[in-house]
């Protein structure tokens, strides 16, 4: 059932298929707002995560809500698959095309429809970009929290799709945290809406489910978020470590002493090389790790904060502390941090980011047997996280022409999900499951419970046509996964004997 459809070998099939796709959705879309010319549809074959590529059959561009209803009709009617893409920005492919499908893209939902400063929200449409939503309310003293790296280009639909955080969510909480309602439309084009203005909403949280769920079991259009104001003061520590589990003790002990930073964040001596050769953000470049912890509110609340995360880190071994004199200096410290990807994209021909997580107290621990598998699979690794939530953000670096590379930066990056599960944590934190990680999904999840998230995919979605293919892996999938690893000597749990 989750098999992502492969084209008919008979090119004409596909053809036939696409014609009548075409017709059924020529009657609800102008011209200009269907594609299906190969040179067209080329820009959409996938997302960030770009060692996988399909074409679409055809996309769909809609302008108003009556066409995404419309789309999703006649989609359903015929039985053809649908991917909503919002920015293309998202790194587990989770925007990857059905190759018999339709790619439904929102980037025209782009308005911010309303923003209240006295309720402190925002309702803008799927389309908006992250960063645009902070603009707007700036001049209201209120901003919009999660801020992932790619704030600049990410969207708001994509979001609420995975789920994610940025540097500062360890205050102030994921996406889930931050959006009030969530208005869409079904596999049939009916509306549904989730969660409400108010602060809660009648009858099952269904809010909490629709947030993270990839795409898989609604199309997004509309979403309310909560603004907040906008601190008086912030100001940012770059701490030097020169051993990686002086730093890994030093996040949990700023935990431990009731400190919740605005931001707390690691990255590994490769890629403060990476990122200072870059944006020349002022960092320490003989460190082996260096932590970026941030507070803000009052005067006297950051200065306060700040002695004591100082006191900590000084107690934990920091080998040198320096703190933001200005505001221009915080955002050059951040710099560094928020361009981490595009810094690795100038070292590397390819990389691929992974997205695990785990306990704060093994961070040290991941962190060296991501050096050994370095060793392993002969590849680089630079590493940046969020240390406060222990949201790890390993990038692999490698060269996608060369399949024997690719192939290793698969295992590499399989090996770090099953680690970061054998200390307790996750294989995802904020960058969705998508098809990257459907084969560690097997190893975190028994056949029981990725039943049960079937189920409740069936019951918004009983044939299976969005996003099919992602996120949950069927237990044929699972099985193979399991044998393999039992074949090739790399099994890593006694779980996987089942098979």
């Amino acid at each position: 059932m989750n098999a992502v459809p492969s084209p008919d070998n008979d090119p004409s099939s596909r053809s036939q298929l696409q014609a009548r796709v075409v017709a059924a959705l020529s009657a609800e879309l102008p011209s200009h707002a269907l594609l299906w010319q190969t040179e067209d549809t080329i820009p959409y074959e996938c997302d960030g995560l770009s060692a996988y590529r399909e074409r679409p059959l055809v996309v769909a561009l809609p302008e108003t809500e009556a066409q995404v209803a419309a789309v999703l009709k006649v989609c359903h009617a015929l039985q053809v698959p649908v991917v909503a893409r919002g920015a293309g920005t998202g790194l587990s492919g989770g925007a990857l095309p059905n190759p018999l499908g339709v790619t439904l893209a929102l980037a025209k939902f782009n308005r911010i429809l309303d923003l209240s400063p006295s309720a402190r929200t925002a309702r803008v449409q799927c389309g908006v970009r992250n960063l645009a939503i902070s603009e707007a309310a700036a001049p209201h003293g209120l901003y919009y929290a999660p801020d992932p790296s790619s704030q600049i280009a990410c969207t708001i639909g994509g979001n609420v799709a995975e789920n994610s955080g940025g540097v500062h969510c360890l205050k102030y909480g994921l996406t889930l945290h931050n959006v009030l309602r969530v208005k869409g439309f079904t596999i049939e084009g009916e509306a549904v809406e989730f969660g409400s203005e108010a602060l809660d909403a009648p009858g099952l949280d269904l809010l909490s489910v629709i947030v993270g769920s990839e795409g898989m079991l609604a199309v997004t259009t509309e979403v309310t978020v909560k603004l907040v104001p906008k601190p008086q003061l912030a100001r940012c520590i770059m701490a030097s470590f020169d051993d990686m589990r002086k730093a890994g003790d030093a996040v949990a002990n700023i935990i431990a002493a009731g400190i919740i930073p605005a931001g707390l964040e690691m990255m590994d001596k490769p890629m403060t090389a990476a990122v200072e050769d870059f944006v020349h953000a002022g960092y320490d470049l003989t460190a082996e790790a260096i932590l970026l912890c941030e507070s803000d509110g009052t005067p006297e609340e950051v200065a306060e904060e700040i002695e004591r995360m100082s006191a900590v880190l000084r107690d934990s071994g920091a080998t040198g502390i320096a703190v933001s004199a200005d505001e221009a200096q915080r955002l050059r410290f951040w710099s560094g941090r928020k361009n981490a990807f595009p810094a690795s994209g100038r070292i590397s021909p390819d990389y691929m980011c992974m997205d695990s997580t785990i306990p704060r107290k093994r961070l040290a621990d991941i962190l060296l047997a991501i050096a050994e598998m370095e060793k392993k699979y002969q590849l680089r690794c630079a590493n940046v996280f969020h240390a406060g939530d222990g949201n790890l953000h390993p990038l692999i670096l490698f060269d996608a022409n060369d399949p024997d590379q690719l192939h290793r930066c698969e295992l590499f990056g399989a090996e770090i999900l099953e680690t970061s599960v054998a200390m307790g944590g996750t294989v995802t934190g904020e960058h969705g499951v998508g098809i990257e990680k459907l084969n560690s999904m097997c190893v975190q999840f028994s056949d029981e419970e990725r039943e049960q998230m079937l189920s409740l995919k069936r019951a918004f979605d009983p044939a299976s046509l969005l996003n099919p293919g992602k996120v949950i892996p069927t237990l044929h999938r699972c099985a193979e996964y399991g044998r393999m690893h039992v074949k090739k000597g790399l099994l890593a749990f006694p779980e996987l004997e089942r098979f």
